[in-house]
């Protein structure tokens, strides 16, 4: 019993039967122009009158909800005092990079049903509410002269004070409490279906997550390629540093320029990454492609690892998403080079030809390649990432033992060499 009058209660009750009366006022504005039909129909009876002014009223009203100001003042309105998780329509265009997203068929005319009802339940709920809140106010004691007659089945009871007119007194401001329940209730529960998202609309926010999914992942598996290999090209060039401190300072000096150059070019992808997983207006993204690899090749060689390429055809002149992606991929292959090589030369080879870039590198394995891995655990995402970067890219991908000494990652990419 006492659940039923929780509702009675709460605070959103009120300012969800609130909300249904702003509604009806909001309607007022349109009255004067639904009286106009009248000055050209005098002559017409009453009840006619009636009908056509309310008829045209309604017509004003529904016509008022299809403008798309009106859809998001109600969204906007129903979230904050109805309690219901709506979510703000979709527009597209330049902020989601998609065509603008435009209602038809029956969703576009759920903004005007809403519109309707709404005001309806305003009005009832304003009309009842009220006139039960003026009786329950009045009545106690004969307050301004109040009483009230009950009819049911047949008889009549008159009710002009004692304790009589305090208990219909009491009935009437419960019955009102009651009607702004009722109104709440049922705007919350027509609000998801008219005020929701439209089909359209839901395909776009699909598409919007999708699309943030996306970037987010990208981001996931490029501050993996970048701080990964910064952190393990440091490790090794400090630990170079260390050993050669003494004996030759000059050494150690360029090992420590190298652990300089590597952590601000990783602190760069850091900043970027981290702006835009807060949604802030990031700076353009750090670009590393394809002609920084002799950088990062001078990188590794100042952390003490034997560098071996190969470098043959146009590849300074391949551009754009898969310059960036290459450099990335052997990023990567290099970083798992120095964290499981086990010493020794290792091979970078980058051909580049109208069948298309190839990348590959290869590097020992043994029994020195155990005490790497303990020494630079790992997640176990580089190879699936990459794996899936090149897919992405329509390109073939292999990684596993070359012969019994090395290991071999080697990538083929598509790619249009440019002019």
């Amino acid at each position: 019993m006492i659940k039923k009058f929780r509702p009675l209660l709460r605070g959103s009750t009120y300012s969800g039967a609130l909300f249904a009366y702003c509604g009806a006022l909001a309607s007022l504005p349109l009255l004067p122009f639904a009286l106009l039909p009248l000055l050209a129909w005098r002559s017409a009876p009453e009840n006619v009158q009636i009908i056509l002014v309310v008829l045209v009223w309604t017509a004003l009203t529904g016509v008022l909800g299809l403008a798309r100001i009106t859809r998001r003042v109600l969204i906007a309105s129903a979230r904050r005092m109805l309690k219901v998780p709506l979510s703000p329509p979709v527009t597209g265009g330049a902020t989601t990079g998609q065509a603008p997203t435009v209602p038809s068929g029956a969703d576009r005319w759920r903004t005007p049903l809403w519109l309707l009802l709404h005001v309806a339940l305003g009005w009832a709920g304003a009309l009842v509410s009220g006139v039960l809140l003026l009786v329950g106010l009045t009545l106690p004691g004969g307050w301004l002269g109040a009483e009230a007659e009950l009819s049911m089945f047949g008889r009549s009871l008159r009710v002009t004070g004692g304790w009589q007119s305090w208990t219909v007194a009491l009935g009437c401001l419960l019955l009102a409490a009651a009607t702004c329940a009722v109104v709440t209730t049922a705007l919350r529960r027509l609000a998801p279906g008219l005020l929701g998202p439209s089909s359209a609309e839901r395909v776009a926010l699909a598409a919007e997550r999708d699309r943030r999914l996306a970037e987010r992942n990208r981001l996931a598996h490029e501050l993996h390629d970048s701080i990964g290999h910064t952190l393990t090209a440091t490790t090794i060039q400090a630990a170079v540093a260390g050993e050669v401190l003494d004996a030759d300072p000059g050494a150690a000096r360029a090992a420590m320029r190298s652990i300089e150059e590597s952590a601000r070019a990783a602190l760069e992808d850091l900043d970027y990454v981290l702006g835009v997983l807060r949604e802030e207006k990031a700076e353009a993204a750090p670009t590393r492609s394809l002609s920084d690899l002799p950088e990062l090749l001078d990188r590794l060689r100042h952390a003490g690892a034997t560098v071996e390429p190969e470098l043959s055809g146009d590849w300074t002149q391949v551009q754009g998403t898969r310059s960036r992606a290459a450099y990335r991929i052997l990023q990567e292959g290099l970083t798992n080079a120095l964290r499981h090589g086990a010493g020794g030369p290792i091979e970078v080879r980058v051909a580049a030809a109208a069948r298309g870039l190839e990348l590959s590198v290869v590097n020992r394995t043994g029994p020195d390649a155990a005490r790497s891995t303990a020494a630079f655990p790992t997640s176990g995402h580089g190879l699936p990432g990459l794996a899936e970067r090149v897919r992405l890219l329509h390109g073939e991908i292999h990684a596993g033992p070359d012969g019994p000494k090395h290991w071999r990652l080697a990538v083929r990419l598509p790619v249009r060499l440019s002019p």
